[in-house]
């Protein structure tokens, strides 16, 4: 178990709709699925019209738009990963009729927000793991319950944060729990996870991984993450996170929520926990099973790993299989546990 984990910022999940990076500037070097039962991928790539080596679609509502109108198909959701090794991941996800469903909360109604001291401190951090990023140095230490980057300019304004959340500990927990506004709940989670009472912040960030946003539930991820390592470390800490709705969010159509509960439990079976693993093949073999098959290995290789412990693997046994490149005996074995 590594406790020093590369921090994705700037986030380099590439919304096609944002327009943030132009989608006629990109091209498709990997395309990849999740979902697909009775759905067939040949049927997915007609209906989307992109083959690898296409330029991204301009339109991500309208390309998905192409794909929902398969029967079968309820909802299906696309986003373009960058870079593995310079390459462009297209991900594809359909939740078929009948399949697992991720619910999400309605987004709240009220009018809250953060201090500006930490909305201040907030943007000042983001430009600073930004620049951090652009330099190469991305890497972070969790052993404190909270992220400390590397980066000493990004690490100075991450170490603030704890004053700020013991002193507005209250305005955060509302605003995560009821602004309107989802920036605001965003901060809110990444900043929340900083307050010295952990454990008394555990149920807020746990709600926070239903919201509607998909930024807010990538922070809240983040935060707990944290909170999970620090808890392996310190048993007295009295922390205690519950794996429930990071296996429920591997049936989420989103690829940002798939990839960071992968990230997630893999802390949280270390234990390999047979109730912990047992909840994982009744809810999410399936989900495991299409993301430990994809193509780019980095992203498949943690769903790889919980299919391993599901088996019963050790871990050697576990690594070994991989560097092999014999996927299809660790799926196999998981799919006996059934």
């Amino acid at each position: 178990m590594q406790f020093r984990r590369t921090l994705p910022i700037p986030v380099f999940v590439l919304l096609l709709a944002a327009g943030s990076v132009p989608a006629q500037d990109l091209r498709v070097d990997v395309l990849d699925f999740y979902g697909l039962r009775k759905v067939t991928e040949s049927q997915v790539r007609r209906a989307l019209g992109v083959r690898e080596g296409d330029r991204m679609p301009p339109s991500k509502g309208d390309a998905e738009a192409k794909v929902d109108r398969i029967v079968g198909v309820v909802e299906s959701h696309l986003e373009a990963v960058c870079c593995d090794n310079g390459q462009t991941i297209l991900y594809v996800g359909v939740e078929e009729k009948g399949a697992p469903h991720f619910d999400l909360r309605e987004p709240p109604e009220r009018e809250v927000t953060l201090p500006e001291e930490i909305v201040s401190a907030y943007n000042r951090f983001l430009e600073a793991a930004q620049a951090a990023s652009r330099r190469g140095s991305t890497d972070e230490d969790l052993t404190h319950g909270h992220p400390l980057m590397a980066d000493s300019a990004a690490r100075a304004i991450q170490e603030t944060f704890s004053a700020l959340a013991d002193k507005h500990l209250v305005e955060l927990r509302d605003v995560l729990r009821n602004s309107d506004d989802e920036a605001q709940r965003a901060m809110a989670a990444y900043v929340l996870v900083y307050a010295t009472s952990k454990s008394g912040v555990v149920n807020d960030l746990q709600t926070a991984l239903k919201d509607a946003d998909p930024g807010v539930r990538d922070n809240a991820a983040r935060s707990l993450v944290s909170l999970s390592v620090l808890a392996k470390l310190d048993p007295s800490s009295n922390i205690s996170i519950s794996p429930t709705w990071f296996i429920e969010m591997l049936n989420s159509l989103s690829w940002s929520d798939r990839h960071r509960a992968l990230w997630a439990l893999q802390t949280l079976t270390d234990s390999r926990d047979p109730l912990v693993l047992d909840q994982l093949r009744t809810r999410a073999l399936d989900a495991l099973i299409d993301m430990a098959r994809w193509k780019t290995l980095s992203h498949a290789l943690p769903a790889f790993i919980l299919l391993g412990r599901m088996a019963g693997m050790p871990e050697p046994d576990i690594q070994a299989a991989w560097t092999r490149g014999d996927r299809d005996t660790v799926i196999a074995a998981a799919k006996k546990k059934r």
